[in-house]
């Protein structure tokens, strides 16, 4: 009987839990499916997100490409201002052909020998292929190349700073270089002795990873990597051509005072504002903390190292040098280049101050040798970049006291390998490149052409078309 009411019970209820199992199927699967959808659209929100952030910071890069862009317009003013005027156009044809130069060369194999690929890390040199190629996925740009920036936006950049490397010497050899020779180098030094060393560091190459217990050396935007470069570069170049003509004399040093303390003002700050794109750019990204910290760091060190300058100036030469204030502010410009993202406001405050006052002391050194550098680009751009370097190690998060691992004494004998490794290939190879060109097909113009002036004999033009007995 109870068996009987139990198969009867089973039998009622049977069809209840069909139905039962049906409802809890059906909603699994909508469970499932809402999972799925919901998933989906966190994927793409993620996508979206991560395609506004590279974006915005692809923006950024841009306009910084731009800033550095405009610093070669700073480079010829501050370049023309300080030398005579019989030497502008000159000058003004120097620092117009140099950057065309650079980002040419620098399309056509430049970039791929400084970013050679993952496969050259650690090495000495390395190079992929001639030529821009960037990476495509079923004929579109791939914008995974980098989470910060497009493959387009990297090479400009890149190129800006190869151009900026260039012109350095432009300023040290003015006023006697022909301009056929000085072609010639500049083709050299942004097709192989920039990019080589370049590589060596932003490439990663082997300063990345020296070895033992050092750290990598850290160049954040280029203290050694480029204006070091063409500190000496413009060292060796200033040597072979020798000074101008009426510099030193009898043992004594002459002044040539430059024809525009206008010109050179205005170019000084044009490379002021250019410099936040030099140094804000160097970040990679929009990042609102590292980019805004650097471009304090950096504004910082510039108004310092002109207030060095000025001190110093004041103080050792009894002078309130305009000339020495601009390249003081310069100095302390090239000083924090290379760890803008590393250092405090007091930090960035401090170096100014002795970069600033080291540019016064360098130019008072190097005319005591007879090293003839008309606008101070040895001063500002070796001296500071090297002071620079090494201040990685000395301040800041790498620094004495600094949190990072390596901090300290392993961070300057890391930074003092690769202040050394450039100086012992760049130097040799610049010196070696303008005495060959000096044997070859000459480097310095005639004395009479010097005493006449390079726009005309040069250029077969004058800057200024002034007539004194002409109202105008």
């Amino acid at each position: 009987m109870a068996t009987a009411v139990l198969l009867d019970t089973l039998t009622t209820a049977t069809p209840v839990l069909e139905d039962t199992i049906k409802a809890v199927t059906a909603l699994a699967a909508t469970v499932t499916t809402d999972t799925a959808a919901c998933a989906s659209s966190l994927a793409k929100t993620d996508a979206a997100i991560a395609h506004i952030g590279l974006t915005t910071s692809n923006i950024w890069m841009m306009i910084c490409t731009a800033l550095v862009f405009i610093m070669n317009l700073g480079f010829a003013t501050v370049e023309s201002g300080l030398a005579r005027s019989k030497n502008t156009t000159n000058i003004l044809f120097k620092n117009t052909i140099t950057p065309a130069i650079g980002i040419v060369i620098f399309s056509l194999w430049g970039f791929n020998l400084m970013y050679p690929g993952k496969e050259y890390a650690g090495h000495f040199f390395g190079f992929s292929h001639f030529g821009l190629e960037a990476p495509m996925i079923n004929g579109v740009l791939d914008l995974g190349y980098n989470a910060g920036y497009t493959y387009w936006t990297d090479f400009l950049f890149q190129a800006m700073f190869a151009a900026t490397a260039a012109t350095i010497v432009s300023g040290a050899v003015a006023e006697r270089i022909r301009l056929t020779s000085y072609i010639v180098f500049t083709c050299i030094m942004t097709g192989l002795i920039y990019p080589i060393v370049g590589m060596w560091n932003w490439g990663g190459g082997w300063l990345t990873s020296i070895g033992g217990d050092l750290p990598p050396f850290h160049d954040f935007a280029g203290s050694t990597i480029v204006h070091s470069i063409g500190g000496w570069a413009a060292l060796a170049g200033v040597i072979v051509l020798g000074p101008r003509i009426g510099k030193y004399v009898d043992g004594k040093i002459i002044p040539i005072p430059g024809h525009s303390i206008p010109l050179a003002t205005i170019g000084v700050f044009i490379l002021w504002l250019g410099w936040f794109g030099f140094n804000g750019g160097s970040v990679l990204s929009a990042d609102p903390a590292l980019t805004s910290l650097v471009l304090v760091t950096t504004s910082l060190a510039a108004a310092a190292g002109a207030i060095g300058a000025l001190l110093t100036a004041a103080i050792y030469l009894k002078t309130l040098d305009l000339s020495m204030v601009l390249n003081g502010l310069l100095g302390g410009l090239v000083g924090i280049t290379a760890g803008a993202d590393q250092m405090s406001p007091n930090e960035a405050i401090v170096i100014g101050l002795l970069a600033g006052s080291a540019v016064v002391f360098a130019v008072v050194f190097f005319d005591k040798i007879k090293v003839d550098d008309p606008v101070g680009a040895t001063s500002v751009h070796l001296v500071c970049g090297i002071l620079g370097t090494l201040f990685v190690g000395i301040f800041g998060a790498r620094g004495f006291g600094g949190s990072l691992e390596g901090a300290g004494m392993s961070q300057l004998i890391a930074q003092l390998i690769g202040v050394a490794a450039t100086a012992g290939f760049v130097f040799p190879v610049s010196y070696i490149t303008f005495t060959f060109i000096s044997k070859t097909m000459g480097l310095r113009v005639a004395a009479k052409e010097e005493i006449e002036g390079l726009d005309i004999a040069e250029h077969g033009m004058k800057a200024y078309n002034i007539d004194a007995d002409k109202e105008y």
